[in-house]
């Protein structure tokens, strides 16, 4: 038996709050969706009726008896969707025992809230069963934005309290071995479905726990699709396959929300079955589609301060494990003097990203990270080594209309005197924008006829392919 069923009131065997003790299970759509969706589309308003304090108290009630009623030790044992059958069968009698007067609608409704409170993510539920949003941006219990088409929307979401909100918090990251509290108050952790999430709570956070979440589109994007998007031109998207396939050493830069890791995922779609690959991530959040890889995640101390593990170790172990191409998720320390060692040093085709706004500050700020983690080392061997590891910059851009646009594909030439020389393959250029707002623009090829890795490209027997989409592009651009 799962509770006293024949009489609700009764006072609980159980004293800690279901948020607390309940199984969370994996939403069941929860759906990855990048830095991300590239389409520009008409963004749908969010529709949810706006519900009474009426309802909020019936729920509240209803929710207490609940957990006066309820075995969750037993509950724990079931399968989810057994489990919400017997909470769906207690709720029906507390409704019927405490007369409550709800419609068939309103019954159903409180019923999947419930459920989701016991089992999943509680008013989030719904918004990560969405495959067209992009972010979602919880500003303590009564405030819930979302991002669709690059624009963000205030919903109807709310949650009980600031203690809801943080339990269901605790229970993300607790489900990746990760905790926030009073004394660790800022988290980053993942859901089950690679989901990228930020807890920041009190007394950090001053009005409630904000929580942020980056999904994962459910249907991967690939570079095909970023083409059909308008990301990047149909000869654009062939010199970048190119690139991933013949082990150019990639740097991938753009400010937030860009799309960073949406290209490095449609990059890796191009290495070879047959190629160990090792990635380093924060949160792993990197779908990589290949049959050898190892995902590797940094830890954070624990509550000695003891026991953390960084980006920099990690990217220094995997030059133990006999990899093939090094994938950091983000290089945003320290780390960047390890990443650039591996690439100089025989692990062609690696990949990373970072935060800037153009290729060349791309450059700045990898030097700069360089000499803030310590390193002694003149600026021209900084420079040097840059030189020698990457091969090529892409830029990710959000633009104003919500759009994502790839807006350079650069390369890495060399130096004179202390200046690194980089060399633009396509860039977008804004002609203007339509009556709705929406930029208006195009991917212009700079005509550059035979790039810096074209003997790359010959060595994997590519040039061919590489030739016919610099010489489509420059052909476009001459009839314009």
């Amino acid at each position: 038996m799962f509770g006293k069923r024949t009489n609700v009131g009764a006072q609980a065997a159980v004293a800690r709050p279901a948020q607390q003790t309940a199984p969370a299970s994996k939403p069941a759509a929860a759906v990855p969706a990048p830095e991300h969706s590239t389409a520009i589309a008409t963004a749908a308003p969010f529709v949810e009726h706006k519900r009474s304090e009426q309802y909020y108290a019936t729920k509240s009630m209803i929710f207490g008896a609940l957990i006066e009623a309820i075995d969750l030790a037993q509950l724990s044992k079931l399968e989810p969707e057994g489990a919400r059958d017997e909470i769906r069968d207690i709720v029906n009698e507390i409704v019927a025992i405490k007369n409550v007067v709800m419609s068939i609608a309103e019954q159903e409704e409180l019923l999947e809230d419930i459920c989701n409170d016991v089992l999943g993510y509680g008013p989030l539920e719904p918004l990560l069963m969405r495959d067209d949003i992009a972010d979602i941006m919880v500003n303590g219990a009564a405030k819930t934005y979302i991002e669709v088409s690059g624009k963000i929307q205030l919903t109807n979401i709310r949650f009980r309290d600031n203690a809801q909100l943080m339990n269901i918090c605790q229970r993300i990251v607790s489900q990746v071995g990760r905790r926030v509290d009073e004394s660790s108050p800022i988290c980053d952790a993942r859901l089950l479905d690679g989901s990228r999430v930020n807890v920041i709570g009190p007394p950090l956070a001053i009005d409630g726990p904000a929580l942020t979440i980056r999904k994962f589109r459910k249907d991967k994007l690939t570079l095909d699709q970023l083409v059909r998007y308008n990301s990047i031109s149909p000869e654009g998207g062939e010199v970048l396959k190119v690139i991933g396939r013949v082990r150019c050493n990639v740097l991938i830069s753009g400010g937030t929300g860009s799309g960073k890791t949406t290209l490095l995922n449609c990059l890796t779609n191009y290495i070879d079955a047959d190629e160990r690959v090792i990635t380093c991530e924060d949160a792993a959040e990197l779908q990589l589609q290949q049959p050898h890889v190892v995902r590797l995640e940094t830890r954070p101390p624990n509550l000695e301060g003891q026991g953390a593990v960084t980006m920099r170790d990690l990217v220094k172990n995997c030059l133990r494990m006999r990899p093939e191409r090094i994938i950091v998720g983000e290089v945003r320390g320290p780390e960047a003097f390890d990443l650039l060692q591996a690439m100089n040093t025989g692990h062609d085709g690696s990949m990373g990203t970072l935060h800037a706004n153009s290729p060349r500050e791309a450059l700045s700020r990898l030097e700069s990270m360089i000499t803030m983690g310590g390193f002694s080392l003149p600026a021209k061997t900084i420079r040097d080594m840059i030189v020698t590891s990457i091969d090529i910059i892409v830029q990710a851009a959000r633009l104003r209309d919500g759009s994502r646009r790839i807006t350079h594909i650069t390369e890495v030439l060399g130096q004179e005197a202390d200046v690194v020389t980089l060399q633009d393959l396509f860039v977008y250029e804004i002609v203007g924008e339509d009556a709705n707002g929406r930029i208006i623009g195009r991917h212009r090829s700079t005509g550059v006829g035979r790039p810096r890795f074209w003997e790359r490209a010959c060595y994997y027997g590519e040039e061919n392919r590489l030739a016919a989409a610099l010489d489509a592009a420059t052909l476009i651009d001459d009839r314009n």
